[in-house]
This record gives structure tokens, C-alpha cells and sequence, in this order.
């Protein structure tokens, strides 16, 4: 298959072009920046032929896709920074909404399936019940979670042949996330606050990559969630497993949301995504979020990327 990728100077747009390319898939990766030189178990990699893109112009969209002619578009591009999206609404409208717009309506005209990636941040993050896939009951908290569901709403409304993969608490090598945050302060101080009232499942990119490679060779289209396995846990609980696995005395001592108090953007408590239908539709589900986490620091420790 021809695939072509968004966002891949970003976490998981990085994982995936390379998983493509590297199942034998003709896997082309776009971002903004004029060029891109990827971070994988410590060496600069290249797998893929690369195109500067800004998805939030609609000719230039069009124009690419209707010259690359992909069978299939995964969409991993956004606006992920969720406190400064606060400050930011119509440039986050921009990317998030219009930009996903955008990739829809080139898809539509090319008759090729997509895959959006999306976020848990749609919904209210109220309650304790793990939210279900084909749930509308949307009632985002913040400009992220917003814009996000206009995404969603653009890809639902166009196509026919769309994946909408909502995810949450992601980490990967090539980019920064809660684990390296975590290890940075973790050398620096012998206690940490950490959230303990939010509570979900973190996804190692590299892991939600071979899923997405699976899922876009198929037309079991749709709305899924995926994590990794391990069951619903709190950042504190997470931060406790990241300092036990990497050697570190670090204390972690757990604070509420509202104690914790740094949060520009509100955030939902709860995280929870059912991921049952994944199995339902055949796909092996994620590994277990411990298991991801000792190969993600194996990783890092490979590459020396603690930043």
C-alpha cells in the first residue's frame, strides 16, 4: 500500500512512517518543518521520502495528495501542547479542526481511507465507567479537547472510510512526554507531586504503531480506543513505576488535581478507554504498559535521550 503520514517529526507520526516502511509499505511522511531527520534506537534514521506540508492550507493539501495519490492517509498531526492551547484557540482551531478538515476533504476526493488520531479530552473525564468507542456523549473540558472533536466531527462527516483511534497519556522516543519529564526531575530532586485523582493507561507509540499498521491494511472501519494493557492507573501510580524501573529513589508524593494547581487547561479525571473492541474486530491488543515502559527505557538509555 501507498500510505502517507502526518505529523512525523512528532512522537508517534515518527513511529509509524517507520513501521510502514519498514513492513514494506510505500510510506511517505509529512510535517511542517522543511526537514526531518528521525531519532530511532539511537541513530538518525531516514526510512521514508519526506514533504514539508502545512496541513492548515487546504490547496496545498489537495495538491500534494492529488500528486502522491496514496491508497490510505494516517493523520497523526496537532496541536498537543494542551495548557498553551489555551492561549491559542484559533491556531489550535487551525490545525486540529481545519487542518484535519482538510486532509478529509483531499481524501474524499481521492476515494482513499484515512485514520485520524484522536484523544479521550472529548469527553468530560467525569465518573469512573472507561468510555466507549462509539460514545457521542462529547463534552470536551478544554480548547485541546475541542478542537480535537471538531476533528473527528470533519472526518465523520465527510468519509465513509475513516478510523478514528482515540488515545491518551502517550510516550515515545522522538519527542518529549511524561516518562523523560519524570526522569529529568527524578535526578534532580528526592520527591515529586504528582496527580493522583486522574487516572488512565499510558501507550508507548512504537506498540500503537504496529496496531495502526494493522488497523489502516483493513477496512474494518470506525471508532476504536487503544492503549496498552495493564489496566487504569494514576500518574502517580505511573511516576512510581518509572522511578522503580529506572533506579531511582524519588519519592512520589500524591496531590489531587485541584492541590496540584499548575494546569492552565482543565483535565479529565477520568481516562478510562475500553479497548474490548479491538479484540471484537480481530487486532491484538497492546502489550502491558510495564512491559512497554522497560522497552521504552531500554530505548532511551540506547539513545541517551533524557531531554
Amino acid at each position: 500500500m501507498k500510505i502517507f503520514v502526518t505529523g512525523v517529526c512528532g512522537q508517534l507520526g515518527h513511529d509509524v512512517v517507520n513501521e510502514l516502511a519498514g513492513r514494506g509499505h510505500e510510506a511517505i511522511g509529512s510535517d511542517v518543518a522543511p526537514g526531518y531527520t528521525g531519532i530511532q534506537d539511537g541513530t538518525a534514521v531516514t526510512r521514508a521520502p519526506y514533504i514539508q506540508l502545512d496541513i492548515t492550507d487546504g490547496a496545498a493539501v489537495s495538491a500534494a495528495l492529488s500528486r502522491i495519490r496514496p491508497d490510505a492517509v494516517i493523520h497523526c498531526a496537532a496541536w498537543t501542547a494542551v495548557d498553551a492551547a489555551q492561549d491559542h484557540e484559533e491556531k489550535v482551531r487551525a490545525v486540529n479542526a481545519c487542518g484535519t478538515e482538510n486532509i478529509a476533504k483531499a481524501c474524499k476526493a481521492l476515494d482513499c481511507r484515512m485514520m485520524y488520531i484522536s484523544t479521550d479530552y472529548v469527553f468530560d473525564g467525569q465518573g469512573r465507567t472507561p468510555w466507549q468507542p462509539d460514545c457521542r456523549e462529547y463534552a470536551p473540558l478544554n480548547v485541546y479537547g475541542k478542537t480535537k472533536l471538531e476533528g473527528e466531527l470533519a472526518v465523520s462527516g465527510l468519509l465513509e472510510k475513516y478510523f478514528i483511534v482515540r488515545i491518551a497519556w502517550v510516550f515515545g522516543l522522538n519527542g518529549r512526554n511524561f516518562i523523560k519529564t519524570m526522569l529529568a526531575l527524578g535526578q534532580k530532586h528526592d520527591s515529586l507531586r504528582v496527580v493522583c485523582d486522574q487516572i488512565g493507561t499510558p501507550t508507548y507509540t512504537l506498540d500503537l504503531a504496529r496496531l495502526l499498521a494493522d488497523m489502516i491494511a483493513t477496512q474494518k472501519y470506525g471508532y476504536y480506543h487503544a492503549t496498552n494493557e495493564g489496566g487504569y492507573i494514576s500518574w502517580a501510580d505511573f511516576a512510581r513505576e518509572i522511578f522503580r524501573q529506572a533506579g531511582l529513589r524519588t519519592q512520589v508524593i500524591p496531590v489531587t488535581t485541584a492541590e496540584y494547581g499548575l494546569s492552565r487547561a482543565a483535565r479529565p479525571l477520568n481516562s478510562r478507554l475500553d479497548k474490548r473492541k479491538l479484540a471484537e474486530a480481530g487486532f491484538e491488543p497492546l502489550p502491558e504498559w510495564r512491559d512497554a515502559l522497560a522497552r521504552y527505557l531500554a530505548a532511551i538509555r540506547l539513545s541517551q535521550s533524557f531531554e
